[in-house]
């Protein structure tokens, strides 16, 4: 007969030393070992910490503007977390970027509210699209990698995914074309007032980070 036992991580660890046992957690297994060389609070510590470093590394808090136009509020990013990945390095949004998520097609954006579960890897997806430090389909597959980690359904999954790949040039070179006028996207001030437009917001360059 099967029971369920509830116990919280660290207890289970601080058990689980006492001999050699395996730890399956948020998908991942980590192989725990008695050890002369490591103290169970490291041994512990070491478990912990791998766990916290999932994808994800901040929540999202995001205000607008009057039109269909977002900044974030603070800095958010996503990181590797699994092998497959390693190809890849962090990325770090930084607070006060502005995105009205151009890197999906407009086709799409009715899929895409604002209280969506793949809003924070489009949001990464969109920056990667405005910086343009790597290419566009190193930015494409790590919003792929983001919205599975989201657990969008495969079918939406599927057809963003295919959709910026085919269509998101368009936006790539929009993007680089606007930087060369000298736009830009990373706020060094939020409005207050909850009428401005954004179309008058960006008129001021005083406004943004000067970068």
């Amino acid at each position: 007969m099967l029971r369920y036992l509830t116990i919280d991580r660290r207890s289970f660890l601080t058990a689980a030393l006492k001999g050699s046992v395996c730890c399956v957690a948020y998908g991942a297994i980590f192989p725990v070992f008695s050890s002369q060389s490591q103290s169970n609070g490291e041994l512990i510590e070491q478990w912990m910490n791998a766990v916290k470093k999932r994808a994800p590394t901040q929540s999202l808090n995001v205000s607008r503007f009057v039109e269909r136009v977002w900044f974030l509020t603070k800095p958010i990013g996503w990181k590797p977390d699994h092998p497959d990945q390693t190809s890849y390095s962090a990325v770090n949004v930084p607070q006060g970027f502005v995105t009205d998520f151009a890197s999906v097609p407009r086709v799409f954006w009715s899929l895409l509210p604002p209280d969506g579960n793949y809003i924070y890897p489009a949001i990464v997806h969109d920056y990667m699209y405005w910086n343009q430090e790597r290419p566009r389909e190193e930015a494409d597959e790590i919003f792929r990698i983001g919205m599975e980690e989201f657990r969008v359904s495969r079918v939406e999954r599927f057809a963003i995914y295919n959709a910026v790949k085919k269509f998101g040039a368009g936006a790539w070179e929009e993007n680089a074309e606007l930087k060369k006028q000298g736009e830009k996207r990373i706020l060094a001030k939020f409005p207050e007032d909850p009428r401005t437009h954004w179309a008058e917001w960006k008129i001021n360059p005083e406004n943004f980070v000067a970068r």
